[in-house]
Protein backbone atom coordinates (compact mmCIF):
# COMPACT_ATOMS: atom_id res chain seq x y z
CA UNK A 1 0.00 0.00 0.00
CA UNK A 2 1.28 3.45 -0.89
CA UNK A 3 1.75 5.96 1.89
CA UNK A 4 0.32 9.46 1.66
CA UNK A 5 1.32 12.71 3.31
CA UNK A 6 -1.13 15.31 4.56
CA UNK A 7 0.53 18.62 5.48
CA UNK A 8 -1.41 21.36 7.23
CA UNK A 9 0.27 24.75 7.23
CA UNK A 10 -1.17 27.22 9.72
CA UNK A 11 1.37 30.01 9.19
CA UNK A 12 1.95 32.49 6.41
CA UNK A 13 4.03 35.63 6.25
CA UNK A 14 3.46 35.96 10.01
CA UNK A 15 5.80 32.97 10.63
CA UNK A 16 7.79 32.64 7.40
CA UNK A 17 10.18 29.87 8.46
CA UNK A 18 7.36 27.59 9.61
CA UNK A 19 5.42 28.37 6.44
CA UNK A 20 8.38 27.68 4.15
CA UNK A 21 9.17 24.45 5.99
CA UNK A 22 5.67 23.11 5.38
CA UNK A 23 5.75 23.98 1.67
CA UNK A 24 9.28 22.55 1.33
CA UNK A 25 8.39 19.24 2.97
CA UNK A 26 5.20 18.92 0.90
CA UNK A 27 6.96 19.76 -2.38
CA UNK A 28 9.89 17.45 -1.63
CA UNK A 29 7.52 14.58 -0.92
CA UNK A 30 5.48 15.33 -4.06
CA UNK A 31 8.64 15.42 -6.18
CA UNK A 32 9.62 12.05 -4.72
CA UNK A 33 6.32 10.54 -5.86
CA UNK A 34 4.45 10.62 -2.56
CA UNK A 35 0.71 11.32 -2.71
CA UNK A 36 0.61 14.77 -1.05
CA UNK A 37 -2.26 16.88 0.20
CA UNK A 38 -1.34 20.38 1.38
CA UNK A 39 -3.89 22.20 3.54
CA UNK A 40 -3.74 25.99 3.75
CA UNK A 41 -5.17 27.25 7.03
CA UNK A 42 -4.93 30.44 9.03
CA UNK A 43 -2.66 33.02 7.41
CA UNK A 44 -1.42 30.54 4.78
CA UNK A 45 -4.90 30.62 3.25
CA UNK A 46 -3.82 33.78 1.41
CA UNK A 47 -1.49 31.64 -0.73
CA UNK A 48 -4.55 30.11 -2.41
CA UNK A 49 -4.97 33.42 -4.25
CA UNK A 50 -3.18 34.20 -7.52
CA UNK A 51 0.01 36.21 -7.01
CA UNK A 52 0.18 35.86 -3.23
CA UNK A 53 2.93 33.23 -3.21
CA UNK A 54 5.08 35.56 -5.33
CA UNK A 55 4.95 38.13 -2.52
CA UNK A 56 6.51 35.70 -0.01
CA UNK A 57 10.24 36.02 0.50
CA UNK A 58 12.48 34.13 2.88
CA UNK A 59 16.26 34.19 2.38
CA UNK A 60 17.83 30.80 1.61
CA UNK A 61 14.43 29.22 1.01
CA UNK A 62 13.10 27.83 -2.25
CA UNK A 63 10.64 30.27 -3.86
CA UNK A 64 7.12 29.58 -2.64
CA UNK A 65 5.59 29.80 -6.15
CA UNK A 66 7.89 27.00 -7.34
CA UNK A 67 7.05 24.82 -4.34
CA UNK A 68 3.34 25.43 -4.82
CA UNK A 69 3.64 24.56 -8.51
CA UNK A 70 5.27 21.20 -7.70
CA UNK A 71 2.53 20.34 -5.22
CA UNK A 72 -0.28 21.39 -7.56
CA UNK A 73 1.25 19.39 -10.42
CA UNK A 74 1.11 16.07 -8.60
CA UNK A 75 -0.91 16.47 -5.42
CA UNK A 76 -3.80 18.35 -3.87
CA UNK A 77 -3.93 21.83 -2.36
CA UNK A 78 -6.88 22.74 -0.19
CA UNK A 79 -7.86 25.98 1.50
CA UNK A 80 -9.78 25.56 4.75
CA UNK A 81 -13.46 26.47 4.37
CA UNK A 82 -13.69 28.55 7.54
CA UNK A 83 -10.30 30.20 7.01
CA UNK A 84 -11.25 31.14 3.46
CA UNK A 85 -14.64 32.49 4.56
CA UNK A 86 -13.02 34.65 7.27
CA UNK A 87 -10.90 36.21 4.51
CA UNK A 88 -13.80 36.57 2.03
CA UNK A 89 -12.18 34.02 -0.31
CA UNK A 90 -14.43 31.74 -2.33
CA UNK A 91 -13.83 29.05 -4.94
CA UNK A 92 -13.91 31.57 -7.79
CA UNK A 93 -11.01 33.50 -6.26
CA UNK A 94 -8.41 30.76 -5.89
CA UNK A 95 -5.64 29.48 -8.15
CA UNK A 96 -6.84 26.79 -10.57
CA UNK A 97 -6.39 23.42 -8.91
CA UNK A 98 -6.92 24.68 -5.35
CA UNK A 99 -10.10 23.50 -3.71
CA UNK A 100 -11.90 24.79 -0.64
CA UNK A 101 -12.96 22.09 1.82
CA UNK A 102 -13.61 21.63 5.50
CA UNK A 103 -12.63 19.61 8.52
CA UNK A 104 -14.48 16.46 7.47
CA UNK A 105 -12.32 16.17 4.33
CA UNK A 106 -9.14 16.86 6.33
CA UNK A 107 -10.03 14.15 8.86
CA UNK A 108 -10.84 11.71 6.06
CA UNK A 109 -7.44 12.31 4.42
CA UNK A 110 -5.49 12.28 7.68
CA UNK A 111 -7.14 9.08 8.90
CA UNK A 112 -6.81 7.14 5.64
CA UNK A 113 -4.85 3.94 5.91
CA UNK A 114 -1.18 4.62 5.30
CA UNK A 115 -1.51 8.39 5.78
CA UNK A 116 0.95 10.51 7.71
CA UNK A 117 -0.24 13.94 8.83
CA UNK A 118 2.06 16.84 9.75
CA UNK A 119 0.99 20.23 11.08
CA UNK A 120 3.19 23.31 10.82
Amino acid sequence: MARSLVVKVTAGADAPERCAQAFTVAATAAAAGVDVSLWLTGESTWFALPGRAQEFDLPHSAPLPELLHVILATGKVTACTQCAARRDIDQGDVIPGVRIAGAAVFVEEAMAEGAQALVY
